[in-house]
């Protein structure tokens, strides 16, 4: 092995470097490898091997993590649409229609509409699964709904939206039956909660880490019984 090589894994430059790509990534307290055991030492004073060991095991754990996260395509990554806070005509008008990209289908308008609120300081949440536990998020799109067929072709939409994204605390029975508010509060542990941004900040150009499952869309509103209508995409990169 050469001195750089020693002076990399000593130092655990790699590992830095993650943490610094991914901040979320300083609450992993350790690392294993899947794929074959770490080598043991059969002399009692051998706890510098040992220490070295971990070293390169971390070196190769988070080189493989960085090569992974740099190298995949991004792709769609919410796998189905769980429930919603509100529903105005279900299933017509249902969550579903979200991940539904084009406005009409079937000469059908296509889009999510809730039944409004007449407090405007609750917001109205959509909550999806992902397709993997694992995910390196690159940008989310939220698009509002253009009712084309009213006059003056009005958009329905909210004044800001906020992002969490977490997992599910135990098993999922019947989390579909339930309120979205409950699952929120009892069923899931939400990691990260984003700030709120305006409607027209949907985008972000910065990578995010997540060791999640399940992601949550607030839609917050400053004015009474105002009705949404949202189809929604995450682009991200996961293993």
């Amino acid at each position: 092995m050469s001195f750089q090589w020693f002076v990399v894994i000593e130092n655990g430059l790699l590992k830095h470097l993650c943490r610094r790509m991914f901040p979320q990534l300083s609450r992993v307290d350790h690392v294993n490898e899947l794929c074959g055991t770490a080598k043991g030492h059969a002399e009692a004073g051998s706890s510098n091997f040992m220490e070295w060991e971990a070293l390169k095991r971390e070196h190769r754990v988070y080189a493989f993590f960085a090569r992974g996260c740099l190298s995949f395509a991004p792709r769609e990554c919410i796998y189905e649409a769980i429930i919603a806070s509100s529903t105005d005509n279900d299933p017509e008008e249902g969550i579903h229609n979200t991940l539904e990209p084009r406005d009409r289908v079937a000469r059908r308008a296509s889009y999510w509409s809730s039944k409004g609120q007449s407090n405007p300081a609750v917001p109205e949440t959509l909550t999806y699964r992902l397709c993997a536990d694992l995910c390196v998020i690159t940008e989310i799109n939220v698009r509002p709904f253009q009712a084309y067929f009213q006059i003056g072709k009005p958009i329905y939409s909210a004044n800001s939206v906020r992002f969490r994204m977490g997992h599910v605390k135990s098993c999922m029975d019947n989390i579909v039956k339930e309120s979205c508010q409950d699952c929120g509060n009892e069923k899931f542990a939400w990691t990260y909660t984003s700030q709120e941004f305006p409607m027209a900040q949907v985008g972000s150009s910065s990578w995010v880490i997540w060791l999640i499952s399940f992601f949550w869309l607030s839609l917050v509103v400053t004015t009474r019984n105002i009705r949404f209508g949202y189809s929604a995409s995450i682009h991200c990169q996961y293993r």
